[in-house]
């Protein structure tokens, strides 16, 4: 269902199945390194710094410790299942997107697993999302059907631009080139600037 290399250790990349089954797999020997439930929708590893794994698996997102697999955080208040979840580069924010909600979590110091944004869908089903590779810490864009959606987490304003013709199901980032990448069941992949 989804799969994400570790940022700093270059032998770990982890997938997640339909079963709620995360697996460690080794690079280098291309084995199973270790095999243990939380995830089943998607799953990305804390950019730069690689110490949490977000799973999200239903309405929940588990934050697991990546070098022992325990459950840190378990961030709950989606009433849906969470279709996506995504780091801003820094490592200190996690979006997770369901149907109905996007809501935003800290792990800066001092207050890890908290909610500091939610945002409530007004009519247009959201699915994915990533934060503006230029102003990630106040603007988050999300996918829905036929729409970006352009968050400014800290006015609580959103702007939607009409995008595809069908229901975008990825985006992608770059902070090299500032662009936005989103495909859709239209069949397209577009960039944004």
């Amino acid at each position: 269902m989804s799969l994400d290399f570790h940022p700093t250790k270059n032998d770990l990349i982890c997938s997640c199945d339909s079963d709620g089954e995360i697996r460690y797999w080794s690079i280098n020997n291309g084995s199973c390194a270790s095999v243990f439930k939380g995830g089943m929708a998607q799953l990305r590893f804390q950019p730069r710094l690689g110490k949490f794994l977000a799973a999200a698996a239903e309405n929940v997102v588990s934050i697991l410790d990546v070098e022992t697999k325990s459950l840190r955080h378990s961030l709950q208040g989606h009433t849906k299942p969470i279709h996506s979840v995504c780091w801003d580069p820094s490592g200190e924010f996690l979006a997770s997107v369901s149907e109905d909600s996007v809501r935003v979590w800290t792990f800066g110091s001092g207050s890890e697993g908290e909610c500091i944004h939610d945002l409530s869908c007004n009519g247009n089903k959201y699915h994915c999302c990533v934060f503006h590779p230029t102003y990630s810490s106040s603007l988050l864009v999300i996918g829905s059907y036929q729409s970006l959606e352009l968050w400014n987490m800290v006015e609580n304003k959103t702007m939607a631009l009409t995008a595809h013709e069908g229901l975008i199901a990825a985006l992608a980032v770059s902070t090299t080139t500032g662009l936005i990448a989103s495909a859709s069941h239209d069949k397209f992949v577009k960039l944004w600037k």
